[in-house]
């Protein structure tokens, strides 16, 4: 069940209908969003419902287990069995098969033709999301930064929660799970702006798939001109964009319009200065998950080359089982080292620092041209695709000329992925002022909606449902 389908909105509708005026305490809610958000997950594929639901009594008794845990021998332990358990069901599901067949294409190198078959296994939708937010419970137990919380349906049902189950943004328990335990209201102010992010989400998404067309041009249609070329470039990082981003406003505004207030996800990353400052915009989810429970754990700034490396290089791997992901992970991870080395030079040091307007355009386009190789890294088929769209990028061989219409995409390109950005900061900073207009604020939202209507694709899938 897909957020930008006309069943979706029937479902939430009767959803909202029935937790507002039917299940009124506490306990039958609970149960409600929990069943609710298990027959959201089942229409992809009940068949994996009992491995979310068991992933989640069993993080739920060891998280007791190290709480009550008298020695820090034993709460190592446990902590030791939810991880291997969590990332065990990870690795088997996604990266199994991506395993054997690198170890069978290290042998084709050595000279040995062996067929280690596959274990083909479908990938459960989600499981990367609620893997990592399980994690995070257990880990902040064993560090002491949470109580083990009491009450396996709250924490069952905050695992599920239906809208960030399938592709984020990834809560922490400390956050989400004081949160059920209350059941907060949600306010006059909450609902709108929950109903303004749902509107701008699906208006993202309908862009993203628009530009989707262009962005295959370049990826999978072979050589094209090098406007073409970057135009496709241009359109995969406005297509992800807008998908994903577009996902996590529509998960914030409908976890709102239930009365519960889910993290920000993104914040305006293509205006970034740094790949560092990228990655505090990017995806902030998962980039803060990784500093707090994977860098910091390895080390953190105590040997910062080697644990960004690792860290990035995991964070690539999480997207998915492919050598690109890996090497999109690493590239990220030297641009930031870069980064990091540099501003400490005084050569550089004034320049990192500078607020001057022509240093932050200059930070602005080095930035951007280097997340945009990145994303070349990411959407690829294989690395021979990258070195071919990145030769293209840079005029390297003999390319098509641009047809007379290719001007007029790029420019169309560009002005889409401007506008979300744009959109994106009024949301971010002129929200009350907009809300407070309810002249403007709803014609404006029933504008919207009718523009995606009329020019959309409802049922595309989202990107990040696949990672």
């Amino acid at each position: 069940m897909l957020f930008n389908t006309p069943i979706f909105f029937v479902f939430l509708i009767v959803f909202l209908l029935f937790y507002g005026f039917v299940f009124l305490r506490h306990k039958p809610r609970i149960y409600f969003i929990l069943v609710s958000s298990l027959v959201f997950y089942g229409t992809w594929n009940y068949r994996f419902i009992p491995l979310l639901v068991g992933s989640a009594v069993i993080d739920y008794f060891l998280a007791q287990a190290i709480y009550n845990a008298s020695d820090q021998r034993r709460k190592k332990l446990f902590l030791t069995l939810s991880v291997v358990m969590n990332l065990g069901i990870l690795a088997l599901f996604k990266y199994a098969d991506f395993a054997i067949q690198s170890v069978a294409d290290f042998l084709t190198v050595l000279g040995y033709q062996a067929d280690l078959g596959s274990l083909s296994w479908v990938l459960p939708v989600g499981i990367s999301f609620y893997t990592f937010q399980s994690l995070s419970y257990t880990i902040d137990v064993y560090r002491g930064d949470m109580k083990a919380r009491k009450g396996l349906a709250e924490f069952t049902t905050a695992l599920a929660f239906f809208p960030q189950l399938v592709a984020g943004p990834i809560l922490r328990a400390k956050h989400i799970l004081p949160q059920f335990h209350k059941l907060p209201v949600p306010t006059w102010d909450m609902v709108r702006n929950g109903f303004l992010l749902i509107t701008v989400g699906l208006f993202k998404k309908t862009i993203a798939d628009l530009l989707a067309g262009p962005a295959a041009a370049a990826f999978d249609g072979g050589a094209v001109s090098v406007l073409e070329t970057w135009t496709g470039v241009l359109a995969f990082a406005g297509q992800i964009y807008g998908d994903f981003s577009g996902y996590s406003d529509m998960a914030i505004g409908i976890a709102l319009l239930i009365g519960f207030k889910i993290p920000l996800n993104f914040r305006l990353p293509y205006f970034a200065l740094s790949p560092v400052d990228f990655w505090k915009r990017w995806h902030i989810s998962l980039s803060t998950w990784l500093r707090d429970y994977l860098y910091i754990s390895i080390g953190g700034k105590n040997n910062r080359i080697r644990n960004v490396m690792i860290t990035m290089l995991l964070g690539g791997l999480w997207h998915g089982a492919a050598w690109t992901f890996v090497t999109w992970g690493a590239f990220h991870g030297l641009i930031i080292i870069a980064t990091h080395q540099l501003s400490q030079t005084a050569v550089f040091a004034g320049f990192a620092n500078s607020q001057q307007w022509f240093n932050k355009i200059f930070k602005w386009a080095i930035t951007f041209y280097l997340v945009l190789l990145g994303w070349v890294l990411f959407r690829a088929t294989g690395m021979d695709a990258v070195w071919q769209i990145i030769g293209q990028m840079h005029s390297i061989g003999d390319l098509p000329t641009a047809g007379s219409k290719a001007l007029i995409v790029f420019g169309m390109t560009a002005l889409a992925l401007v506008f979300m950005h744009i959109m994106d900061y009024f949301v971010l900073n002129k929200t009350p002022q907009l809300m407070a207009k309810w002249w403007l604020f709803w014609p404006l939202l029933v504008i919207i909606q009718a523009i995606c209507l009329l020019i959309g694709d409802p049922g595309n899938a989202f990107i990040y449902f696949q990672f």
